[in-house]
């Protein structure tokens, strides 16, 4: 998988398109990835004894990983991601710019 954790990225298909975050977790088995503030759910909670109420609560739900692209740290727009083996060491680069992802 090409996204990593830490990653800026944009939602460029789905109801969230056009949608900004960072990658927060990734599930490599199923090819997603969990972006801050992007897909929100409400999930309902069962009463328990920390919390004798029920309540809803709002959390992130994961993004196959086809739906978002890279946001490239020169020009801010979405790129695709190549490698580049630099000084011995195989390092992510941005396509369009060709600059090198942290």
């Amino acid at each position: 998988m090409r996204i990593k954790k830490g990653d800026k990225v944009v939602v460029i298909a789905g109801s969230n398109k056009g949608k900004e975050g960072t990658v927060t977790s990734v599930l490599a088995k199923e090819n997603k990835v969990v972006v801050g503030g992007v897909n929100m759910i409400k999930k309902h909670v069962k009463p328990s004894q920390t919390n004798p109420e029920g309540k809803i609560v709002e959390k992130e739900a994961p993004i196959h990983v086809s739906n978002v692209a890279l946001v490239d740290p020169k020009t801010n727009k979405p790129t695709k991601v190549g490698y580049k083996v630099e000084n011995g060491k195989k390092v992510r680069v941005a396509k369009k710019s060709s600059t090198v992802i942290a």
